[in-house]
């Protein structure tokens, strides 16, 4: 008598998490323009159909992944910010700026927001996926740290030279122009 148990069959929402972690490898890897849902399928080891029965196009799918990306963020920062040494702007800014360089040490989660950004040029729906995103982690940024528009800004535009060392190798590089651009930033 054998006593193989019955094959359990997966959810649509667990299907949905495999294909949207597959899909996340295979965006960060090619970007939105050069990544096919029969790659992200075929990975995922499921039919093309069944992935355009849970994303009904490769836009929506991408932009679940986008969000998805936007989710780890927040959760990273506020983490950091319940963490962080003392109360003051500074003070939580400086936690949240940590865990997000070491966030994008995960080079797909820092590619996924790279190629997010350049097909938002052209595409609107990923366009308004990174125009939501920032919007809340902006606000989240600014209620948590109590930090001023300045401030927020900052710790902003610190985690986009963060993105630029970090994309170009610049941190591996040791003349005059890397020192400049990498002096104060923390990256992994």
């Amino acid at each position: 008598m054998t006593s193989e148990r019955p094959r359990q069959l997966s959810t649509a929402e667990e299907r949905r998490e495999t294909v949207l972690r597959t899909a996340i490898g295979a965006f960060a890897a090619r970007g939105y323009w050069g990544t096919t849902t029969t790659e992200v399928a075929k990975a995922a080891g499921i039919s093309q159909a069944y992935v355009y029965r849970l994303f009904p196009s490769k836009e929506l799918l991408f932009t679940a992944v986008v969000e998805h990306c936007f989710v780890q963020v927040r959760a990273g920062l506020e983490r950091a910010a319940a963490d962080a040494t003392g109360s003051s702007a500074e003070a939580v800014l400086r936690a949240m700026g940590d865990a997000y360089a070491q966030l994008i040490s995960d080079n797909d989660l820092m590619l996924i927001q790279l190629h997010a950004q350049a097909a938002a040029v052209s595409e609107s729906a990923v366009r308004e996926a990174v125009r939501q995103g920032y919007a809340r982690l902006v606000e989240y940024v600014r209620g948590a740290s109590g930090g001023t528009d300045a401030q927020v800004q900052e710790f902003f535009a610190r985690g986009m030279l963060c993105h630029l060392i970090v994309s170009m190798g610049a941190d591996e590089m040791d003349a005059p122009w890397t020192r400049t651009l990498s002096a104060g930033i923390r990256h992994y």
